[in-house]
């Protein structure tokens, strides 16, 4: 294909009567093929009678000792925000109190409203902002809202649509970087400026300009770090692009100051006086030199040149990585990725000096942090790998106390199956590891069903989870289930995710194809029977492993992609991603991209899997035409292929219980339809 020449433009649109005929034109047909399949009212019932299983874990906040949490059923479907005790969800009780009915404003303001957050203003949790998006997309309305009164406040905070960033401060002031229309944005559609709003009388609230990036910054934000004594450090974030950023500290007179760390430096938590800070590139600062991938525990004063230097907290290891960081009111808690399994460490600051422990949590699977109550040591993490349901821990850190509050309720018996980690050599030599979900008697002949998932980007891990609807309609049926470990994630650190960033991105197609053959070397699956899904930069990676190895793969799922890779930065917030990918506007890096670009790369003398392309009309971040348009290609070289586009969900899936299940039915039966038929 010639790059200069795009006869599929015209479905970039998003207003055009022909592009909307066209999408309706190819949903009707992908409805005939998998919505008309015997088997997918059945999978859609089944899939959301699990989602719907009040046994299901209801993850919460908790503020000032409610337990605050969203929730989805048949009568909610759009969803309710609700609280409980302790006591009552230990017991076990839905003594739930409704707080806000989101289905109920959404028919009072006739707007498709779909909550995309509350924001609890720490010190004063009864005031929340609450954070809605129309349609599911990117970008929210923010209002103030009185959690005791269960209204709005009439003269109250109220942000218009935009893709904002919105903190508070403190009770009666919040900061606000607008992304709404009118408002100076950068390239990539983000907020440029920073303002702190100050509640005013009648609604009349204060405006002060803090900070102002140039138009070809990536975006800004700006928050509050409470300490535990009671202290207050403001701090605002200049991203110059997606991992290059500053940090500029905000003083009691409104005027902001540099702080001198390195461009690729994430400033992770604030405690005891300390910034803890991760590198993503190697820093020289007064004599010493910390290497990329290191955990730091900074001082202001140490950052000013009158302080103790920064203490390494935990040093980059070749196959370790530091997952998340979280502050109780004493101490700091670091979850690593050890071989992509989670330790938990907890560090006491002594004498001056943080010292660590290791925390009692399960092991062999993946801990994440849920929830951590402002000014107390108590952790609310959760626990699951492949064949493990999700259970929900809450620890007392300082004690080491710990108990077992939920258990998400079984989908299938895991005696049948084993979960296990394997590795795969990459073209280069690196060794790729990833995880098989298989049975335990499969033959090994090359017959079985396999669906290969991948994502290799923005130093995102892909961590083994509990495959709550894939055990009973997938692996029940003889199928596997496969998680790659490419590079470009971050399942080892930066140096994992460099290693196939910008230029060097063919290098997580290498790792991911490495995968497929390993796969079909060792007899599990063949080409007839290997599927390969993945979503946004995943879309991206099964795009452009289909159009450089068509004849590896029997089905491809590439749903929410980036596939015009020679466009992508004019479309919606793509110039965000120029340094994850390379900028098409200069010649070197063009030339990268149109190297690998799926969408360019389609020819009529191959030979390819029916893929499936789904997308959304409220994606407001990856635009809708990358897949429309390769979807289109395919047909207009001779090619099958299916495409669907629902018109709510926005890039993340933020939608109804129902479109989640019909979503996933038709998935499994396009594999069911491709592998296993």
């Amino acid at each position: 294909m010639n790059p200069s020449h795009d006869s599929h433009l015209w479905l970039e649109s998003l207003d055009s009567e022909a592009a909307a005929a066209w999408v309706a034109q190819q949903n009707a047909r992908t409805e005939s093929v998998l919505d008309a399949d015997p088997r997918f009212a059945g999978l859609r019932a089944d899939i959301l009678a699990h989602l719907r299983d009040t046994r299901q874990i209801p993850y919460f906040a908790e503020h000032a000792g409610w337990l605050y949490n969203f929730h989805q059923d048949e009568a909610h479907p759009r969803g309710i925000y609700r609280r409980s005790t302790l006591d009552a969800y230990r017991a076990g009780s839905q003594d739930w109190q409704t707080v806000l009915d989101i289905d109920a404003l959404a028919d009072v303001d006739e707007r498709d409203w779909y909550l995309d957050g509350v924001s609890h203003c720490t010190v004063m949790p009864e005031r929340a902002l609450v954070h809605l998006t129309d349609g599911g997309g990117d970008a929210t309305v923010a209002r103030e809202y009185d959690i005791e009164a269960r209204q709005w406040l009439e003269q109250g905070f109220r942000f218009p649509e935009g893709k904002n960033h919105i903190a508070w401060r403190d009770p009666d002031s919040a900061f606000v970087c607008p992304g709404w229309k009118g408002a100076p944005l950068t390239r990539a559609g983000y907020p440029r400026e920073v303002w702190l709003v100050t509640r005013g009388a009648d609604g009349q609230h204060g405006w002060t300009q803090l900070f102002a990036a140039p138009e070809d910054a990536m975006m800004v934000a700006a928050w509050r770090f409470l300490d535990s004594d009671g202290s207050a450090l403001d701090l605002i974030e200049a991203s110059d692009g997606f991992y290059r950023k500053t940090y500029h500290l905000l003083d009691g007179a409104l005027e902001t100051h540099a702080l001198p760390l390195p461009d690729k430096a994430e400033i992770e938590a604030y405690i005891a006086g300390d910034f803890i800070v991760k590198l993503a590139e190697d820093w020289n600062w007064r004599g010493e030199r910390y290497r990329s991938g290191s955990l730091l525990a900074v001082s202001l004063a140490g950052l000013l040149g009158e302080g103790p230097a920064p203490q390494l907290l935990q040093a980059p290891q070749p196959r370790l990585a530091v997952a998340a960081v979280e502050t109780t009111r004493s101490l700091l808690l670091v979850n690593l990725l050890d071989n992509v399994k989670s330790r938990l460490l907890a560090f006491a600051k002594q004498d001056g000096v943080w010292l660590p422990r290791a925390l009692p949590v399960p092991e062999g699977g993946v801990v994440e942090f849920a929830d951590q109550p402002w000014q107390s040591d108590i952790l609310y993490y959760s626990y699951s790998d492949f064949l493990t349901p999700g259970g929900l821990y809450r620890l007392d850190v300082a004690c080491g106390e710990g108990e077992c509050l939920r258990q998400q309720p079984a989908a299938f018996d895991p005696a049948s199956y084993v979960a296990e980690q394997w590795q795969a050599r990459a073209p280069d030599g690196e060794m790729i590891p990833y995880f098989v979900v298989r049975r335990r008697d499969a033959a090994f002949d090359g017959g079985a069903p396999t669906l290969l998932y991948g994502y290799g980007g923005f130093e995102v891990p892909m961590l083994p989870y509990y495959i709550e609807n894939f055990g009973p309609h997938w692996l029940a049926k003889g199928g596997a289930f496969v998680l790659a470990c490419i590079r470009g994630g971050g399942e080892f650190g930066p140096r994992w995710h460099q290693a196939a960033q910008g230029a060097k991105r063919q290098v997580s197609f290498d790792d991911f194809l490495a995968v497929a053959q390993d796969l079909i070397s060792r007899k599990l699956t063949s080409p007839a029977k290997l599927g390969i899904e993945g979503g946004s930069n995943g879309g991206l990676l099964v795009g452009a492993a289909m159009a450089q190895r068509p004849e590896l793969f029997g089905a491809v799922v590439c749903e929410v992609p980036l596939l015009d890779m020679l466009r992508y930065t004019e479309l919606l917030a793509g110039a965000s991603w120029i340094d994850e990918y390379g900028d098409p506007d200069d010649e070197a890096e063009r030339a990268a991209l149109a190297a690998y670009s799926p969408y360019h790369h389609l020819r009529a003398d191959a030979r390819y899997p029916l893929a499936l392309f789904t997308t959304s009309g409220s994606d407001d971040r990856v635009h809708p035409g990358h897949a429309r348009k390769m979807a289109a290609r395919l047909l207009e070289l001779g090619h099958d292929a299916l495409f669907y586009e629902t018109n709510g969900g926005g890039h993340s899936g933020n939608a109804g219980q129902d479109d989640t299940a019909t979503e996933l039915a038709r998935v499994l039966v396009y594999l069911y339809q491709r592998l296993m038929d």
